[in-house]
């Protein structure tokens, strides 16, 4: 099981990566400050992709992003 420390700095690594310092920065200051509720943001998201869409996209981001990483066959 990974350790608080070890999501951490791995997600902050995600958000500068994706976002830049300056970004990162803002994107947590605005989760903060907003009492920013993941799972409803999440709803709100999935409920606008049409019927559909989601399996679609999970297909298309597959075919894109192949697996190839040392997978284990259990």
């Amino acid at each position: 099981m990974t350790n608080t420390l070890d999501v951490m700095t791995r997600g902050m690594a995600c958000l500068t990566e994706g976002l830049g310092v300056v970004e990162a920065e803002q994107f947590i200051s605005i989760i903060i400050r907003e009492r920013f509720d993941y799972t409803k943001w999440q709803r709100q998201f999935f409920d606008e992709i049409p019927q559909g869409g989601f399996h679609r996209n999970a297909l298309e981001y597959a075919k894109a992003h192949p697996y190839s990483g040392p997978a284990e066959q259990l």
